[in-house]
């Protein structure tokens, strides 16, 4: 596969050696893979990084299909309840953090107070996009001063 340009999201070679055992042990083993595991994590990882679309994604990563179909097996639950690709990424992060010296769990959380206010009754609240009052309209409300409707004209009896 030809070089291609290194991004911010991308981790090194020896990063991914700890964590390709993880991985490969989602996949059936039916045919040897065709594409490097390497550059399918570092391309899942400038998704998530990025938020781009699929389909999106740098011509120097493998085609999307293939990336998401990497993705998907990885991000399903075994039975514990959590995916391999959140291993990875837990244990990734858990080693880069005890290289700094600090444990590998973080121990610091932020709350936003606007989702913690809505919990308890998000259940009930919703958007209807049919339900559109004309007052509420600011530009409706703008149309109606400077053009008033014309009266009503009286109906033939």
């Amino acid at each position: 596969m030809k070089q291609r340009k290194p991004y911010p999201s991308d981790i090194s070679p020896e990063q991914f050696a700890q964590i390709r055992p993880l991985l490969e042990s989602v996949r059936k083993r039916t045919k040897p893979t065709t594409v490097d595991l390497y550059e399918v994590f570092n391309a899942v990882l400038y998704l998530l990084k990025s938020g781009c679309q699929w389909r999106m994604l740098p011509d120097g990563f493998p085609k999307w299909y293939t990336v998401y179909s990497y993705f998907a097996k990885w991000r399903e639950p075994d039975q514990q309840g959590t995916s391999a690709l959140e291993r990875a990424l837990k244990k990734s992060v858990g080693e880069a953090r005890e290289k700094l010296g600090r444990k590998a769990t973080t121990s610091f959380i932020i709350v936003d107070a606007q989702s913690v206010k809505n919990t308890d009754t998000a259940e009930e609240k919703g958007y209807d996009g049919a339900r559109r009052l004309a007052a509420s309209s600011g530009i409706l409300r703008w149309t109606r001063r400077a053009c008033p409707t014309p009266s009503p004209s009286p109906q033939p009896m």
